[in-house]
């Protein structure tokens, strides 16, 4: 058994300033009464964002009231000043227009710094919200199992990080500088007037109800029309990812206008979708204009009745016509906002779809390995995926030793990668257990697991950066003589010589201006920098020709000196030298044993061999024939694929 380490393996630092987490903000309510109605999960989300933010937000507050304060003491002082000026003039008149002359002043100054602060706040307050939230996606996308990323299209994904976060951002924004400084506006407004006519201020309150009435009318048809734009517009981000992977078949098969018009179809229904949300915006919009203006010319009538019949002053009319312009504002301006609040409250509910997600990695309270001898143990292991039927493997036992190489072969979908998943630990044992020096690898903390292990994929993954980059992925002060050396035991040297400039030479966007064989010996590279325990070469040279093979091969024979490697191979003349070869068929090992074993007891793998070889023979006469324009690997790889 392996000791647990007391801290987390240093591969990634981290600033101590670090971008806040704001998974628990979706978390489902636990907490609901009995018979209570449930709440949405953007109201608990607002609820709980608005708590942890308490201080710096009610500090916005004060702020926002201070430096609106002109607001609403220029319509006060005015309205005494129209009063002054239409009575008798006295000293008294004089001393009192110094006085709001000096008030005017200091109301109107103090609000550079006020606004300065209350800016100060808000900003760092929503941009720290904004980087939260993208921080605590691509968190919980990092933490979800390989299964989850199988499930959902990249696409969407990616629709849901750009659009629906930037939609979140507008929420939050309009939330704290919109919604809730015009609430304090209309409330302050209302004050006011009350206390100098609450008659007056009854005729205020019919903008309430006018507007909330109009408000529900239109508020159910944006969010359900939202909701269809949004998915709509995932569905044609997800198509766009798939055409942009499809292009080299896309172009090969000469069906460019078929995916141009089957794209040109899903934009059209985006198109419509979009003009949908625009029409009832639109109506909205315009409804709410003309109510808001009818009933400011409705509170100028009613306030000059008043003053005709002495119960209000001539300045007053001017004071509560400002204070019904304040309020029929900041009302309006509310509701003109809540299409914003319908698209955000969407976008939250879009990302809770991943920030809700069980299908965690999590490795919290497990065993923490601070070192691997690479001992692997298969005890009648058997899995099957979730809702399937069929065991994709099946009763699989196999005890490997430290420094074994151990080849994987058979037809396609007989459960070869499955087993390479299940030792990564991206799948779980549905029966029997798998031991890592004699931990079951359900207990271990997979991060720390990983570690010690590192696979080399059929397909190689390379980011648009240096070879170097992409070597020391992940790790940090790694010497230059370290890639060097990594870099001539994986055969780079053959290819990087001639470059101009060498190891920081860019790739291009995965890898693409290599040639897939010095690929995927740049991936060997990332792999042997590691200096991992446990190597897993998943048909690594698969997709090469004869060359690029030849040239794969010598580097992984220098690859896997001294560490337990796990290779799943096509081409079966490669593993001559394995330690063992299991045969999998339909999920079950068949046969296990060397290669002239297998070969000696001329079964399964033997048969395998036969057709191995007939194919790759086939496919050398065909080339030959045409000219040997390409190499006989790639001809061979479809009969292959089906044999190894």
């Amino acid at each position: 058994m392996n000791k647990t380490k007391t801290a987390e393996p240093k591969r990634y630092k981290r600033s101590d300033n670090v971008i806040p987490d704001f998974e628990h903000l979706f978390d489902e309510d636990g907490q609901e009464k009995p018979g209570k109605k449930k709440r949405g999960v953007g109201s608990l989300y607002y609820k709980r964002l608005l708590q942890k933010n308490k201080g710096g937000f009610c500090l916005s507050l004060l702020m926002f009231v201070l430096k609106n304060l002109p607001a609403w003491v220029l319509p006060v002082i005015t309205a005494d000043v129209i009063d002054l000026a239409s009575g008798q003039w006295s000293g008294d008149s004089v001393k009192w227009l110094i006085i709001y002359a000096v008030i005017l002043v200091v109301v109107l100054v103090q609000n550079i710094p006020t606004h300065v602060i209350y800016s100060r706040i808000t900003d760092k307050m929503l941009r720290r919200t904004g980087a939260g939230m993208r921080g605590t996606v691509i968190r919980k996308l990092q933490h979800l199992s390989i299964t989850y990323h199988k499930e959902i299209e990249t696409g969407k994904l990616q629709s849901k990080f750009l659009k629906d976060i930037e939609s979140v951002d507008a929420l939050n924004t309009n939330l704290i500088k919109v919604l809730i400084p015009n609430i304090i506006v209309a409330l302050v407004s209302v004050g006011i007037s009350a206390y100098s006519s609450w008659m007056v201020t009854l005729f205020f309150f019919i903008i309430i109800p006018a507007n909330v009435l109009l408000t529900q009318f239109f508020r159910k048809r944006m969010s359900k029309k939202n909701h269809l734009y949004r998915v709509e517009n995932e569905h044609v981000s997800a198509r766009f990812t798939t055409m942009l992977g499809m292009l080299p078949v896309t172009k090969a098969h000469g069906l460019e206008n078929k995916e141009i018009a089957l794209c040109d179809r899903n934009i059209q229904k985006l198109t419509e979708r979009g003009l949908a949300v625009d029409r009832t915006v639109s109506y909205f919009g315009s409804a709410l204009w003309v109510v808001a203006n009818l009933m400011s010319v409705a509170c100028l009538i009613v306030c000059a009745v008043l003053a005709m019949l002495g119960w209000i002053s001539p300045g007053d009319i001017v004071l509560y016509q400002s204070m019904f312009t304040s309020i029929n504002g900041a009302v309006q301006t509310i509701v003109n906002v809540l299409p914003t609040f319908a698209v955000g409250f969407e976008a939250i509910s879009s990302l809770s779809e991943i920030m809700l997600s069980k299908e965690v990695e999590d490795s919290a309270g497990k065993l923490k390995l601070s070192s691997l001898e690479g001992n692997v143990r298969f005890d009648h292991v058997s899995y099957k995926y979730p809702n399937g039927t069929a065991y994709v493997v099946e009763d699989f036992s196999i005890d490997v030793k430290k420094g074994e190489c151990i080849a994987v072969v058979g037809a396609s979908g007989s459960g070869k990668s499955t087993l390479m998943n299940l030792i990564i630990g991206f799948l779980k044992p549905t029966e029997g257990t798998l031991y890592i020096d004699g931990n079951d690898i359900t207990q271990l903390s997979l991060p720390d697991y990983r570690h010690f292990i590192s696979v080399v994929p059929q397909n190689s993954i390379l980011f648009a950066g240096t070879i170097r980059q992409n070597i020391v992925y992940g790790l940090e002060n790694v010497s230059n003589e370290q890639v060097e050396r990594v870099a001539e035991l994986a055969n780079l040297n053959e290819f990087v010589k001639d470059l101009p400039k060498g190891l920081d030479t860019f790739v291009g966007e995965g890898g693409g201006k290599l040639s897939g064989g010095q690929k995927q010996r740049v991936t060997i590279a990332r792999a042997l920098i590691r200096d991992p325990r446990i190597l897993i070469l998943d048909e690594a040279t698969s997709a090469l020709d004869n060359i690029s093979e030849y040239q794969v091969q010598k580097a992984i024979a220098g690859l896997i000196k001294g560490r337990t490697t796990f290779i799943v191979a096509h081409r079966l003349s490669t593993i001559r030298d394995a330690d063992r070869i299991a045969v999998m068929e339909a999920g079950r090992c068949v046969e296990l044993g060397s290669y002239d074993e297998l070969m000696a007891k001329q079964g399964k793998f033997y048969e395998l061999k036969c057709l191995n070889d007939m194919n790759f023979k086939i496919a050398e006469q065909a080339l030959d024939a045409a000219g040997g324009e390409q190499s006989a690997e790639v001809a061979a790889q479809p009969g292959a694929a089906q044999a190894g």
